[in-house]
């Protein structure tokens, strides 16, 4: 019989994921990858405003063995944590929680934690948190796309050069894209990206454009 790839704790968990779900009045919500591309990971979290410590976290996966097993080790290693200390959690330690990932499938963990640290992002920016909070312009909106990616590629919407314009101007946002306004993809792709944008502390509205 041919060896699994896998370790016994990626198949375990991918039998039997924690915290598989949604959180209806989630503090923080973010969505990394894309279905389209194979493989997505939707993560929600509450915090507890004195403590900031993340009293709950689910998660809600599509892809292969390892998207799910790196979804569940991600929540359990976050829960009871403040988010300072969630934020230092990295894509290697998640893996070796997992006892390992095949090197094809690596990018799973990097997206869990990439799905953690947007969440932790999105909690702050919502509640005035964010260090970091000046005026939102061209070069902040291309660091945010970098994490939409383009369902017909499976590379970021900006890596891809299908976004084609980017305006922001006061309190909104208007993005061009290169794809028909009618394409299976793009209302996805318009989700996804209001979804990145519309948490940022200046933005009133987000416009996203498609080819006619």
């Amino acid at each position: 019989m041919e060896e699994s790839p896998y370790s016994e704790k990626v198949i375990e968990l991918f039998k039997n994921p924690k915290n598989v779900g949604e959180i209806s009045d989630a503090d923080g919500i973010a969505k990394e990858g894309s279905p389209a591309c194979g493989d997505m990971v939707k993560l929600f979290i509450k915090v507890d405003k004195d403590s900031n410590g993340i009293t709950d976290i689910k998660f809600k996966s599509y892809g292969c063995a390892s998207n799910i097993a790196t979804g569940s080790i991600i929540t359990e290693m976050a829960k009871g944590r403040t988010l300072d200390e969630a934020k230092e959690i990295t894509w290697k330690e998640a893996a070796e929680e997992l006892g390992g990932l095949p090197k094809i499938k690596t990018h799973c963990s990097v997206l869990a934690v990439d799905a953690l640290k947007e969440a932790i992002r999105d909690y702050e920016e919502r509640h005035g948190l964010a260090k970091e909070r000046g005026p939102t312009d061209e070069a902040t909106v291309k660091e945010r796309l970098k994490h939409v990616m383009n369902p017909l590629t499976g590379l970021d919407v900006v890596n891809s050069e299908i976004v084609k314009e980017i305006k922001v101007q006061d309190g909104q946002i208007k993005i061009q894209i290169d794809l028909e306004e009618n394409h299976q993809f793009s209302s996805v792709l318009e989700e996804d990206i209001r979804e990145k944008l519309e948490a940022l502390w200046d933005i009133e509205k987000v416009v996203v454009g498609f080819s006619e």
